[in-house]
């Protein structure tokens, strides 16, 4: 059986807002949003993206599709190098990746049909006449369960889930290959949202897409994903297969967040011992030096103020920042100490 093909390929992603003020607004620091992310997404998965609201997961998706001006680092899709292609090679990638909104009423113009919505990717991408273009659309319609008898209505017309099935007709428009899911289900009723997320599973059974699936639900996560990532200020800190990460977690956050899912078994739940984290997270636009965990963790040590921790692998198949994992009797070695980045290692366990 030959090794899946890695889809997506993300090396040491930065993305950085500047922060401007005075009276001649200069640049007066930086936001880092997301600093120096590494990870790779297999065709045909999904993988869970996860971390407490502001930790940078939602910039992470929209700067894997080029929505904002990536900073530096590499983004690879489909073996094409997104992350500095200029205006018009970007336009010819745009068909393979799509996005999932989060809020599907502030996605969605209010002033466009159904159809209109779901055909706007066709008019700009493709030359359909104008009948298969309406035949694309009724056809994309039916995928995610719409009525073709509201094709001329708006999105005002329709409920939250309703209005999501719109978005996802709209991503699937093109035949996409990788689609970022950006808490898709966040902004729907609960029971609504086991519906998408089947819808979804459904999708990508059918027409073989691959998923980056964003969401603070730990719960669903575990429900859609293949592997999980943990984001935390901006950087990963532990990627693992989903049974594995949730089974046994390595990093403490990781841990922390673990336990503050509820458990509905009453006994189960009695012998749990939950994780308390105290302290604020940091501000992304100064973060700690060493770790950016090292001030709230509960099992902190010296060198983790000192030192960022290397990303690397600490079981098959499972990654993790964090100085408790490291070999006691392997110390830091010089590029550490100086305070310089280790080299990021990817899903393979090799240096990138």
């Amino acid at each position: 059986m030959s090794a899946p093909r890695k889809l997506v390929e993300v090396r040491d992603l930065k993305m950085h807002f500047p922060i401007h003020g005075g009276f001649l607004q200069r640049r007066m620091g930086e936001v880092k949003a997301v600093d120096g992310v590494t990870f790779d997404i297999y065709e045909g998965e999904t993988l869970g993206l996860v971390g407490e609201s502001g930790c940078g997961k939602s910039t992470c998706g929209r700067a894997l599709i080029r929505l904002y001006e990536v900073t530096s680092g590499e983004v690879r899709i489909d073996g094409r190098n997104i992350a500095h292609a200029g205006p018009e090679a970007l336009r010819k990638m745009r068909p393979t990746m799509q996005m999932v909104f989060q809020d599907p009423q502030a996605s969605l113009n209010p002033r466009m049909t159904v159809a209109s919505i779901i055909g706007e990717p066709l008019d700009e991408h493709t030359k359909l006449s104008r009948k298969e273009r309406l035949e694309r659309i009724y056809e994309l319609m039916d995928q995610v369960g719409l009525n073709r008898d509201f094709a001329n209505r708006y999105p005002h017309e329709f409920s939250g889930g309703q209005r999501q099935r719109i978005g996802i007709a709209r991503a699937l428009a093109l035949h996409p290959k990788f689609i970022v899911c950006d808490e898709p289900i966040a902004a729907l009723d609960v029971s609504i949202q086991a519906q998408v997320v089947n819808l979804l599973e459904d999708l990508q059974e059918k027409l073989g897409l691959t998923y980056l699936f964003i969401s603070h639900d730990l719960s669903m996560v575990r429900h859609i994903a293949d592997r999980v990532a943990v984001m935390y200020l901006g950087k990963v800190v532990e990627l693992a297969p989903r049974d594995r990460l949730y089974t046994d977690p390595q990093h403490p956050y990781t841990q922390a967040l673990l336990s503050a899912v509820p458990e509905p078994d009453p006994e189960l739940a009695s012998g749990r011992k939950r994780t308390i984290l105290t302290g604020d997270v940091p501000s992304p636009s100064n973060p700690p030096p060493g770790c950016n965990f090292s001030t709230r963790c509960p099992k902190v040590m010296e060198v983790c103020r000192k030192i960022d921790p290397e990303f690397r692998e600490v079981a098959p198949g499972q990654f993790a920042a964090c100085h408790l994992l490291n070999d006691p009797a392997s110390p830091p070695g010089p590029d550490a100490a100086a305070g310089t980045e280790a080299t990021p290692i990817n899903q393979t366990g090799s240096p990138t």
